[in-house]
């Protein structure tokens, strides 16, 4: 006899756009990791609020690491070479 199961997923996302500043903020409270925000955190702030959340501040941070920095050091990359081209530019206009 043929069976059937069903299997519902659900699952949901959020687009973030942060500017370079806010970035920049993000990048300086991840810096440190997982770990050391949730040691803080719950030192001096309890662990009550914080327990339930350990596993998605992990997650955050992973992909923050993972997607947000890398595109920040791009934009930083992509500026100085932009600087650099324009001092070049600038070098050769001037002889």
């Amino acid at each position: 006899m043929a069976q059937a199961f069903n299997k519902a997923t659900i699952a949901f996302s959020t687009t973030l756009t942060l500017n370079e500043v806010e970035i920049q903020a993000l990048e300086a409270l991840v810096c440190y990791g997982a770990d050391s925000f949730l040691e803080v955190f719950k030192k001096n702030l309890g662990t009550v609020y914080i327990r339930d959340h350990e596993d998605g501040i992990r997650s955050l941070f992973k992909a923050i690491g993972r997607d947000v920095l890398p595109a920040h050091r791009a934009i930083e990359i992509a500026r100085r070479d932009l600087l650099d081209a324009a001092k070049r530019r600038l070098e050769v206009s001037k002889k």
